[in-house]
C-alpha cells in the first residue's frame, strides 16, 4: 500500500462519508415527511459486503468503514420509521458497471434484483436488514 498525505487521506475520508452516509441520511430525512403522510415508503440503501464486519471491512481508504456506517444507520433509522415505512440496505455484489468494470461477475440485472425486491416489499417484509440475493448478509 502506498501512503498518501494526511491531507489527501482526510479529504478522501470526508468525501466517502459525505457521499455514503451524510447524503443518504439527508435524503431520507427530506422524504420521510411525505412517506409519513402517505403511510407508506420503501428506502433502499445501496451498501457493500465491504461494509460488513463479518466479511472484514474491505475496500480502498474509508470505503468499507463508510458502508458499515450506512448499514448501522439503516438499522438505527428502522427503529424510528413511521408505520408503513421500511428501510433496508443491500449489496449488489461485483457488477459489470463503470465502477465494477467488464471483469465483474454479475450483470446489472443480477445486481439490481435485491434492490427492486426491497423497494417493492409487502407490509410483512423486513426492515432494518442488510441483504444480497434476497438473503440476509452477516454484518
Amino acid at each position: 500500500h502506498t501512503m498518501v498525505s494526511s491531507s489527501a487521506a482526510s479529504d478522501v475520508y470526508k468525501r466517502q462519508l459525505q457521499v455514503m452516509v451524510t447524503a443518504p441520511y439527508m435524503l431520507i430525512r427530506q422524504n420521510i415527511v411525505h412517506m409519513r403522510a402517505q403511510g407508506y415508503g420503501r428506502i433502499v440503501n445501496v451498501s457493500s459486503g465491504w461494509g460488513s464486519f463479518a466479511q472484514g471491512l474491505g475496500g480502498p481508504h474509508a470505503y468499507g468503514m463508510a458502508k458499515a456506517a450506512l448499514n448501522a444507520m439503516t438499522l438505527a433509522l428502522s427503529r424510528e420509521m413511521p408505520e408503513g415505512v421500511k428501510i433496508n440496505a443491500m449489496c449488489p455484489g461485483w457488477v459489470r458497471t463503470r465502477m465494477g468494470g467488464p471483469s465483474a461477475t454479475r450483470s446489472v440485472e443480477e445486481g439490481a434484483d435485491t434492490a427492486i425486491w426491497l423497494a417493492t416489499l409487502g407490509s410483512d417484509g423486513p426492515s432494518g436488514g442488510f441483504f444480497r440475493d434476497r438473503r440476509v448478509v452477516a454484518w
